[in-house]
């Protein structure tokens, strides 16, 4: 039987990823194998921009940003 510290981390991981850390530095992250699984799948799903079909900059011209975040058009200047 594992250590009941094991145990917990378990169950935590089934819930969301669990950060270990070591002098105050993450080191490893404990995670479910679902979500493990699914980690290469978004991977290959990722595409370059230059290969988008036009529907997506359209869509990306039409969006509108939050106000409270306004202040990051001020950084493209």
């Amino acid at each position: 039987m594992p250590p009941v510290g094991a145990l917990e981390f378990r169950h935590q991981a089934q819930r969301k990823s669990v950060e270990i850390t070591r002098h105050g530095r993450r080191e490893y992250v404990l995670l479910s194998a679902d979500h493990y699984d699914w980690l290469p799948a978004t991977a290959q799903r990722s595409h370059r921009t230059e290969d988008v079909s036009d529907v997506v900059p359209a869509a990306v011209a039409r969006a509108e940003m939050d106000p409270k975040h306004a202040y990051l058009d001020e950084l493209r200047k």
